[in-house]
């Protein structure tokens, strides 16, 4: 009778500890994904600061906000939305304002970006995708 209650003790022992262990690993995988949420709000609010300060020529503010918005994304492994990509330099990571250091061309189905703080250029794809309405009038 005793081994039984001892039995019994034992596995609830260590059904407690195995809740424990799981309920600390799903923490961990929470806060980690909190912390990615996290990190993209406060990027997405450096470049909306970095945009305004370049709008009030106070470039060296800007650039300070997106290296800072580089260090977070780094730094937690998320990736910064495309709508902010194509708004610094890849190479001098200055914050780039059309008309004051950022030239825009579309040369041979691709859209060169020319930054003039660092005399260097970027290329993207540019492709204009057709409606399905031109592929039919083909066919």
């Amino acid at each position: 009778m005793e081994n039984l209650i001892q039995n019994k003790k034992i596995i609830y022992n260590l059904s407690f500890v195995f809740f424990f262990i799981i309920f600390l690993t799903k923490t961990k995988k929470t806060k980690k994904e909190e912390q990615k949420k996290i990190a993209k709000k406060r990027i997405i609010k450096l470049f909306e600061l970095a945009e305004k300060k370049a709008f009030e020529n106070n470039f060296d503010l800007a650039d300070r906000y997106v290296h800072i918005a580089r260090k977070i994304s780094m730094k937690y492994l998320v990736k910064i939305p495309d709508e902010y990509k194509r708004n610094y330099c890849k190479y001098c990571y200055s914050y780039l304002l059309p008309g004051f250091n950022k030239r825009i061309r579309i040369k041979n189905k691709k859209l060169v970006i020319f930054c003039s703080d660092c005399n260097r250029f970027s290329r993207l794809n540019f492709n204009i995708k057709k409606n399905k309405v031109d592929k039919i009038e083909k066919k």
